[in-house]
């Protein structure tokens, strides 16, 4: 049994009150087993990142289904949304906007861990502390604030705020996009670890040579 399951799931935006509909997704099914990778690959505007969001539910689709080990995505609201969100975590494209600039880095990859698990302030900067060196960047960044960060470690922040609360699945838009060439291979690095981490992922990219899509 496959963990996820898109079921003809479509999208469409109006940019305007009278603009033409501009479908981002249309009728798109895939389906993911727990500890493989699948990529999507397309250009810009292709609904990647539209698809991503719907997996994670930050965007409702407007037709089909996502399914998540055997629950049905969709049709959660309320409270039962809010404890889904600790199965699906994202890393965003843009590491500068996707964390909150008044926290603290420590701060930043512990909040997961005191809204969904409830651990103590002890607990959890303990474990963030863990996060941070796991992700190659010392325990002393975690007093440190965003902009204080290049980006590189800004997007080693948002993997390990990803993963602290060990989601079934991370969904990455393009988490290498906003960075330079040698970053990005750090990066994908780190996003591989086979070994040790074997939640599945969906890793939505645009096409260029550096990262040619593949399926683990």
């Amino acid at each position: 049994m496959s963990l996820l399951t898109v079921a003809d799931v479509s999208k469409s935006f109006r940019t305007r009150r009278r603009a033409p509909v501009f479908t981002a997704v249309d009728s798109l099914s895939l389906e993911l087993e727990a500890g493989r990778t699948v990529a999507i690959v397309g250009e810009s505007g292709a609904g990647k990142s539209t698809l991503g969001r719907i997996v994670a539910r930050l965007v409702d689709a407007d037709t089909g289904t996502v399914t998540l080990d055997g629950v049905d995505l969709t049709e959660l609201r309320g409270k039962a949304l809010v404890q889904m969100r600790r199965f699906v975590q994202m890393v965003f494209q843009d590491p500068y906007n996707s964390l909150d600039p008044t926290y603290t880095v420590g701060r930043a990859v512990a909040e997961p861990l005191r809204i969904h698990f409830g651990m103590n302030r002890t607990d959890r900067e303990r474990r963030a502390m863990s996060l941070l060196d796991r992700v190659e960047l010392g325990s002393y960044h975690a007093t440190r604030r965003p902009k204080e960060l290049s980006g590189g470690q800004l997007q080693r922040v948002a993997i390990a705020r990803a993963i602290a609360v060990e989601p079934k699945l991370v969904v990455c838009d393009e988490p290498v996009a906003a960075l330079d060439a040698s970053t990005r291979a750090e990066i994908l690095n780190l996003l591989r670890e086979p070994a040790r981490d074997q939640r599945p992922r969906v890793c939505l990219h645009h096409p260029r040579p550096l990262h040619r899509p593949s399926h683990r």
